[in-house]
């Protein structure tokens, strides 16, 4: 129930923000609200500076965040995968509102990040008011966003696997009711407040048959390319504007400029793309126009994101694949030994490039059935989004999200949960209560105060307090030492090289004994002081990593209740 009031308030900030954005576009460029920004068939000469005006006041909104906040802004992918689900609520609303003056303003990109941000900071936020646990709060996200691009689209099996795929990370039994109960919500509040888009309207296609998946196949391989090239067109441009020194508060100005100018030749450029979709789809354009729009659509959406404009390229994507889609058919389709009906190219371009982009095949191509509601094509469309994921993870690696934040220095892939693996540092799975001994002190010393049996390792340090090494109880008691009594036991010391610090994570401290081959490494403040804090050994570490990695495998699955309901009737 909980799930289904989060899509419904998704739903709400859905049609709010495209009500908004609608009327940003009717009083800036003088059409109407019925009408699509990106299907005008031409700019005033005024218009032209919009987009500039837009980027002067996105700079400005981030000069002012920046001045006020150390940290940086987090998305609902980022949230879920290192911070169990918590996301800010503020911050969702200034990217909300950035997103908005992007989009309202005619800047190439779409409003489907300001969407799932705001739908996922609902739900983090009332997540935390009622102290839910940390795999309940990740799937509470997972329906803010999947009921936010389920009113988008009016698409609610779209919007959940979107849910599963790119937020949750992981599709299970226990995340189907909450995520669809989120995305019918939100859609039927979309068709309460008639803001639910209208399908798009595909002309009749030819009867397919196993044959022609072919050059559908080849399509998903050339869409895989294509989109690694577009987000690294991206960063491209973020380090060229980067490169000149310009200061980040006009380069989403001077990135306006540029996107007026394009937008003045080519004014399909303009805001997310619905309007030049769906005349893309419908009419039929020669080789050399589909060729311009789509390097005009490439170069707008590159120079907004690289600038500073603050959105996403999902329904970009869409538009950039359904115009390969098409350029597809008329370059390839004479030389292959099949035909390549040009309507079926657009969509599986669309849904290819789409994947390559976003991410998620299962999304899209729900997408693809939903919008059309055309099933016949959805085999094909599964199978040439499947070919440009493959390409993509094997090129490329990211998806565009987690791409953004691979630049930022993170190294996660997806949004599956690994920030209990980076909060399970070796200061909490250290020992403290170590057994020490200073340097230099002799074999005797070190007998009469370590009886055999009393301890298994005990930790050395020199005069100044540094550490200076290992000393293993047994071996200072074998009786093939080549030590006397009198002499030091500097010889005994292991590992004097090999140490810990409290700030590792397991993964850094698992790889770390496995460098060095060791079973115990003494945990230090760093390594310049060498202060001895404590001792941490690998079979703890390895178990304490079973056990946090069970969890999460039961939490994910949805076991976690009941395993905790039965651990409460044992101990009864």
């Amino acid at each position: 129930m909980l799930a289904a009031v989060v899509g419904a308030a998704s739903g709400v900030v859905v049609s709010a923000m495209g009500l908004i954005a609608k009327l940003l576009h009717s009083l800036l460029f003088d059409i109407t609200l019925e009408e699509s920004l990106s299907a005008m068939s031409g700019l005033e000469a005024r218009q032209v500076l919009i987009p500039a005006v837009g980027g002067g006041l996105v700079g400005l909104s981030a000069w002012l965040v920046s001045r006020y906040r150390t940290t940086h802004l987090v998305d609902p992918i980022e949230a879920n995968a290192l911070h169990g689900g918590r996301l800010s609520l503020s911050d969702s609303m200034i990217v909300g509102v950035q997103t908005l003056l992007s989009n309202g303003f005619g800047a190439s990109v779409g409003l489907e990040a300001g969407y799932t941000q705001m739908g996922s900071g609902i739900a983090s936020w009332a997540a935390r008011r009622l102290n839910l646990r940390r795999s309940d709060v990740r799937v509470l996200v997972g329906c803010g966003a999947a009921g936010a691009i389920a009113c988008a689209f009016n698409a609610p099996f779209t919007g959940a696997f979107y849910g599963f795929e790119l937020i949750i990370g992981v599709y299970s039994i226990a995340t189907v009711a909450p995520v669809m109960a989120a995305t019918l919500a939100a859609v039927l509040v979309g068709h309460v407040l008639q803001s639910a888009p209208a399908l798009i309207d595909v002309p009749p296609v030819p009867e397919l048959r196993a044959a022609d998946y072919f050059p559908f196949l080849i399509l998903g391989v050339v869409a895989g390319g294509v989109s690694v090239g577009v987000m690294r067109l991206v960063t491209l441009v973020e380090r060229i504007f980067v490169a000149t020194g310009c200061p980040p508060i006009f380069r989403p100005a001077i990135g306006g400029l540029a996107v007026g100018a394009i937008g003045f030749f080519v004014p399909q450029v303009l805001s997310a793309g619905h309007g030049a979709l769906h005349i893309q789809l419908e009419t039929g354009l020669g080789l050399g126009m589909l060729a311009l729009l789509f390097a005009a659509k490439v170069a707008a959406s590159a120079i907004s994101l690289g600038s500073g404009f603050r959105g996403g390229l999902f329904f970009a994507s869409l538009l950039l694949g359904a115009l390969l889609g098409k350029i597809f058919a008329i370059v390839a389709g004479p030389i292959m030994p099949l035909a390549v009906d040009p309507v079926v190219s657009a969509i599986v371009g669309m849904a290819s490039l789409a994947v390559g982009i976003v991410g998620g095949p299962l999304t899209i191509t729900f997408l693809a059935l939903e919008t059309t509601g055309d099933l016949a094509i959805s085999g094909i469309v599964l199978t040439a989004s499947i070919m440009a994921a493959i390409v993509v993870r094997q090129t490329f690696g990211y998806s565009f999200s987690t791409w953004r934040l691979h630049l930022r220095g993170e190294t996660i892939r997806s949004a599956q949960d690994v920030g209990w693996l980076r909060s399970l540092t070796v200061g909490r799975m250290m020992r403290r209560d170590v057994k020490t001994i200073q340097i230099p002190a002799t074999l005797a010393e070190f007998r009469r105060k370590f009886p055999l049996g009393s301890a298994q390792r005990v930790v050395a340090a020199d005069e100044t307090g540094r550490y200076a090494g290992i000393v293993l109880v047994p071996e200072a008691y074998a009786s093939d030492a080549a030590l006397e009594a009198t002499d030091s036991i500097a010889p005994l010391l292991r590992y004097r090289d090999d140490m810990l610090v409290p700030a590792m994570n397991v993964k850094e401290a698992a790889s770390i004994f496995d460098q060095t081959q060791s079973e115990e490494l003494a945990v230090v403040d760093n390594a310049q002081n060498r202060k001895v804090l404590g001792l941490l050994t690998e079979s703890h570490l390895l178990r304490r990593y079973s056990e946090e990695l069970d969890k999460a495998h039961r939490g994910a699955l949805g076991e976690e209740t009941v395993n905790e309901s039965v651990g409460k009737e044992r101990r009864a």
